[in-house]
């Protein structure tokens, strides 16, 4: 008994010896802790959902779809995947919430996220060194956080884009936008894009952001845009489409609702053009609401990304596919999806550039952001970088470091590139633009 005694308890003096030397020698990672081959990485992508206002369910889906789809493949070089989701709420104290919640999971990132509430999300992240990679652009502090890696240039270039593309082919525009703090920024960006070609300023046109009822906002809409033509009706098929009023409306989800209330308001009357931006009209929307029947149809509309149809998305396509498991809210066509996407594939080639023993941490992947070399997107943005050098002059939007926009309209009910319009780098419209934020 006594040597049997002696020999267990030697064999386990030799077994904790063995492990401390190991630990002390990083042999491997603690499961879903920071580190080398094999271990965890845990990351957040949060959005609003089941709200009054704007909801993204789709980036949370994206977001798991990913996260199943990268593990079945081995992982990120190795490492497995962990995807957090957070319900944002569209309030301030929910941002903050999924800010703190992914702080105490450490996370290593936030990525492919949506929030208007960008004070109450980046102070906390800022605090603990967490990047925020790819978010959706709606708030002035992704443009302005040096933790802030945007894959495109937000509502700021939509907005400007949007009026580059009216000012080809209307006499006067009004807008239609949020009465909010993020609101307030865009009739200064599309009067940047109308002026641009001298145009002059929409009339600005503010709503409750969870209205129901925009009978008010449809009818002043009407009165600033029919009658504005000044031509005789006799010119040139281009001087005839100058003549036009043009309705942009921003409002995300409560945009169908705008619009219902303005066809009913301009029945009888001279239709002006409608437009919007991907987010507050999508392909789901107008598939919605008739296909080829539907009142968007015709309507111009202002993108960062190639068309859903392009070639470029089949990888996306294939995921949701196959990993999105009938998750309704996960749609290709959607923006916020195809926006996660894009803020998945830049996590993925900056973990990619870590060696195989080298620990993966948030204050990390920071540096790697940051000195990295540009990032692939599989030719659905320019390349991307944000180290220094660049970093834009775009007042109040220091961080965007991709101004392109696509230009599509609603033909046959699908979504289509416009003709005659390439895709236009918005940045130097935005750094003559006054400053917003």
């Amino acid at each position: 008994m006594t040597i049997s005694r002696r020999a267990t308890s030697l064999s386990r003096t030799f077994v904790a010896t063995a492990m401390g030397a190991c630990l002390v020698a990083g042999c491997g990672a603690l499961p879903g802790g920071p580190g080398g081959s094999g271990g965890t990485i845990t990351v957040m992508t949060f959005a609003p959902e089941g709200t009054k206002a704007t909801n993204m369910p789709g980036m949370t889906g994206m977001a798991k779809a990913y996260e199943r789809w990268v593990n079945s493949t081995g992982g990120i070089n190795g490492h497995k995947l962990r995807v957090l989701t957070c319900n944002e709420k569209n309030t301030p104290t929910g941002a903050a919430d999924c800010a703190r919640k992914a702080v105490a999971e450490k996370a290593v990132a936030v990525v492919g996220s949506y929030s208007q509430h960008g004070r109450a999300f980046m102070a906390p992240l800022e605090a603990e060194g967490i990047p925020f990679i790819g978010g959706y652009g709606v708030s002035s502090e992704e443009f302005q956080s040096p933790l802030s890696y945007p894959v495109n240039g937000g509502q700021p270039v939509l907005i400007a884009g949007a009026g580059h593309q009216l000012s080809r082919a209307c006499a006067q525009v009004a807008l239609v936008r949020p009465d909010t703090l993020a609101g307030d920024t865009l009739p200064v960006l599309l009067n940047a894009g109308l002026r641009a070609n001298k145009m002059a300023d929409a009339a600005d046109i503010r709503a409750a952001e969870d209205s129901a009822d925009f009978g008010p906002q449809a009818r002043e809409a009407l009165a600033h845009t029919t009658g504005t033509g000044t031509g005789t009706g006799t010119g040139t098929g281009k001087e005839k489409e100058k003549e036009k009023g043009c309705v942009t409306a921003v409002l995300g989800e409560r945009t169908e609702t705008f619009f219902d209330a303005f066809r009913r308001t301009e029945a009888q009357r001279k239709k002006p053009q409608i437009s919007s931006v991907l987010g507050s009209v999508s392909q789901s929307l107008v598939d919605r609401t008739g296909g080829k029947e539907s009142p968007f149809e015709g309507a111009y509309v202002t993108s960062w990304h190639p068309v859903g149809s392009d070639p470029l998305w089949t990888p996306m396509r294939n995921v949701v596919a196959e990993h999105a498991f009938g998750d309704d809210n996960v749609d290709p066509d959607d923006s916020g999806a195809q926006t996660t996407w894009i803020a998945y594939t830049v996590l993925s080639e900056i973990v990619k550039r870590f060696k195989d023993d080298e620990s993966i941490t948030a204050r990390l992947v920071k540096r790697a952001l940051n000195e990295s070399q540009p990032v692939k997107t599989g030719g659905l943005t320019p390349d991307l970088s944000w180290r220094y050098q660049d970093m834009r002059a775009v007042a109040g939007f220091p961080r965007i470091v991709n101004g392109q926009v696509t230009f599509q309209i609603v033909q046959a009910g699908r979504l289509v590139a416009q003709p005659g319009e390439p895709p236009l780098d918005m940045t130097p419209t935005l750094v003559q633009a006054p400053r917003t934020a």
